[in-house]
């Protein structure tokens, strides 16, 4: 385990004497598909508080458009979901939790829908389609492409409906508070109220990822790792971060933010072609435009830089035009806003970081190694995705670790009967003053340096070049205080870099999503282990 000692333990001077204070039983942060489902099960045990970065329910998880993998087919069956996951994760995926969660996630979603949720159906069957890397048609899915806002919009009304969760959003976590090794809240700003102590028996994490790190990405503007982050300036181990999963198809419009053209499109037949009209993936992988993603954008990026372009298209005109506006919606909609009739011209894409794969290592219970602290959703990593995400295994992981953690933090209320006590905590720091930094140009820079030299392609020299630049930025910018979000989103982000950094330095093989050009094999001799992190002063 790497350990990294530089780093303080708290972004602010605080104390909590002179603070205003809530106390609460459990304290989800995070209000995405994980987070509020974790809401629910906690609040079974005791009162919640969920906070939220932005408004409530902004998140990844609302733009998620392909679905959620699970078995409703009967040709399909767990065997089959199962080995497609182990080979995706390419040896690093715990068969254990695999197993668990391929086989609950039916009852999950079982469950969405008893209590309302709507997910599309054919012939009064629900609505299945095929994802790269399945064998089977098993994704199900809601509104077409909007299956995460279904889901996310199902559980915000349970969430407003039941009188022991209360929620505060606009709300910036800063710190987590921690006492004797054990998690007891959280230090939040709230945009009107300023800093603000929120003590709680059990704390959950359910923050999101980090797409915002990379300048070409689908991830919500939320995405910075502020949880991940928070969570090993705590003490809590990472694990696995140098596996970031990078989208083949987004929209590529110059000027543009990207946009999420999901891989649903390929798997109803959507092709992929060149800037020549060429099709190209059958050259790459046998399952041509339903490989895996990791090759799917490796080859999308050697094509663009053999035909010397910007990007490439996918191609469905072929696909009949009710079909397109019935089954993908929000894709029409978002493309006719550029001008692009999908039914007659083609879909200009280029790849954009998209997921988080690793994050803070959790147990099969949703625990961290720091007592009263859980994780879930893409800020975690459970050991399901392992080298490289399967399609729509992510909302699955989701619905299971949420239910997880929620129910674990019910069950560490019984045995703490006691209200949250608050904690006096007097953190004065030695911080330089600012000077006049531009933090939006700090931040755009960082965003260029992480997509060019610890993207989808990585190498030593890249690596180092990064490491080296991370470390001379985060000189002048961790060393300061900063008193509002932008800054603390700065010093998280360029935290996180250069934890990626180290992690895709050291992995000296070509893994999954993980691919370096200067060591293209995999090697299971040396480098079938995860790289752990932890900060040496929590």
């Amino acid at each position: 385990m790497e350990r990294i000692s530089e780093l303080r333990r708290y972004l602010v001077s605080l104390n909590t004497r002179h603070l205003p204070h809530i106390d609460t039983d459990v304290l989800v942060i995070g209000s995405g598909v994980a987070g509020l489902l974790s809401a629910v099960e906690a609040a079974r045990g005791g009162r919640v508080l969920i906070v939220s970065k932005d408004k409530l329910g902004e998140s990844n998880t609302m733009h998620a458009q392909g679905g959620i993998a699970a078995v409703f087919d009967t040709s399909d069956s767990f065997e089959e979901h199962i080995k497609d996951t182990l080979e995706a994760g390419q040896g690093l995926c715990n068969p254990k939790v695999v197993e668990e969660v391929i086989r609950e996630g039916p009852r999950r979603i079982r469950w969405l829908m008893e209590l309302g949720t709507s997910f599309d159906h054919e012939d009064g069957h629900l609505a299945l389609t095929r994802e790269g890397g399945h064998s089977h048609a098993r994704v199900i899915h809601g509104k077409g492409d909007s299956t995460g806002m279904v889901v996310e919009e199902a559980l915000l009304e349970i969430v407003k409906r039941n009188s022991r969760i209360s929620t505060l959003d606009h709300s910036f976590a800063i710190d987590l508070l921690a006492v004797e090794g054990a998690c007891r809240g959280a230090l939040l700003w709230h945009r009107h109220k300023g800093k603000i102590v929120v003590w709680a028996k059990e704390t959950i994490l359910a923050t999101g990822g980090c797409g915002q790190l990379y300048r070409e990405t689908t991830n919500s503007p939320v995405a910075t790792g502020d949880g991940i982050a928070m969570a090993y300036r705590v003490g809590a181990v990472l694990e696995d971060l140098e596996f970031v999963q990078f989208h083949p198809t987004t929209l590529y419009i110059a000027g543009a933010a990207r946009a999420l053209i999901s891989e649903a499109v390929r798997g109803e037949g959507g092709i992929l072609r060149n800037k020549k009209g060429e099709r190209f993936m059958q050259r790459y992988h046998p399952m041509a435009e339903l490989a895996p993603r990791d090759i799917v954008s490796r080859s999308v990026l050697h094509e663009m830089r053999s035909t010397d372009y910007t990007h490439v298209y996918l191609d469905v005109r072929h696909i009949p035009r009710e079909r397109l506006i019935v089954r993908f919606p929000k894709i029409w909609s978002i493309c006719a806003s550029f001008h692009i009739d999908i039914s007659r011209e083609m879909i200009p894409v280029r790849p954009s970081a998209h997921y988080m794969i690793g994050g803070i290592k959790v147990g099969g219970r949703a625990h961290t190694n720091i007592r009263h602290l859980y994780a879930c959703g893409e800020a975690a990593s459970t050991g399901l995705h392992g080298a490289n995400r399967l399609g729509s295994n992510s909302l699955l992981e989701c619905l299971v670790y949420g239910h997880r953690a929620g129910r674990e933090a019910a069950a560490g209320l019984k045995k703490t009967k006691s209200r949250a006590h608050a904690y006096p905590m007097e953190i004065e720091l030695e911080v330089e003053k600012l000077k006049g930094l531009d933090l939006e140009d700090i931040r755009e820079s960082l965003k260029s340096l992480m997509w060019r030299d610890v993207g989808v392609e990585r190498d030593r020299e890249h690596l180092k070049d990064a490491g080296e630049k991370l470390a001379q930025w985060s000189e002048y910018v961790l060393s300061k205080e900063f008193h509002s979000p932008q800054g603390w989103e700065l010093q998280n982000m360029l935290t996180l870099a250069k934890l990626i950094t180290l992690s895709a330095l050291e992995r000296e093989e070509t893994r999954g999503v993980h691919y370096r050009s200067d060591f293209t094999s995999r090697d299971d001799t040396h480098w079938k282990r995860h790289i752990t992190l932890q900060n040496a002063r929590p």
